[in-house]
């Protein structure tokens, strides 16, 4: 079984957040779940990017290294919206990554390194109409990220919803969040420790 580092949207450590890794618990996969936000939630996309721009997009990153130190080296690294900042960089950087979950985001790989590295697979999950992941160029980071690469993969749904795994959400897509877990399921069973 895997062990995952999952990191929160920017609405923080949801009630809908923490369903979506209880599915892969049920599994059978070890997943921790940092607080960003240090027990700060938000109903309000616009609120909760308000929030993380206050605090500082580097603080939150920084945050997130910490929660990776004491936890051992083969994780997975994952994360949703702006929780993928801290997840794509330490799947890049931090020495013996198993893989990388990234939802409703992805940075350009230059971010963090000349090129990903190898031997790291890597699922993208997003919606085909979301403004934010089409329009601020997170679609275009993915479609790059996995070109001619066999083990990096980019999932598109049908829809415009940002946060599409957000139970109990009007965000919420049952049937994209069904699609994703399943995939990201058969990733998470297929990793060789």
């Amino acid at each position: 079984m895997a062990e995952v580092l999952l990191f929160h949207h920017s609405l923080g450590l949801t009630d809908g957040f923490a369903a979506f890794a209880g599915e892969l618990r049920r599994a059978g996969h070890t997943v921790h779940l940092p607080d960003l936000y240090e027990g700060r939630t938000f109903d309000d996309l616009e609120a909760g990017v308000a929030y993380a721009q206050e605090v500082g997009f580097d603080v939150l990153t920084e945050r997130g290294e910490k929660a990776a130190e004491g936890l051992p080296e083969g994780l997975v690294y994952a994360g949703f919206s702006l929780g993928v900042v801290p997840a794509q960089k330490l799947a890049q950087t931090r020495t013996g990554a198993l893989g990388a979950l990234l939802f409703s985001a992805c940075v350009p790989v230059s971010t963090f390194g000349p090129a990903w590295p190898d031997g790291v697979p890597v699922q993208v999950h997003g919606m085909d109409a979301d403004p934010y992941f089409v329009e601020d160029g997170d679609l275009a980071a993915a479609r790059e990220l996995v070109a001619d690469a066999g083990d990096r993969e980019l999932f598109l749904y049908p829809g415009s919803s940002h946060l599409f795994a957000e139970r109990g959400a009007e965000s919420y897509v049952p049937e994209a969040t069904g699609a994703c877990v399943e995939r990201v399921l058969e990733f998470l069973g297929g990793l060789k420790a």
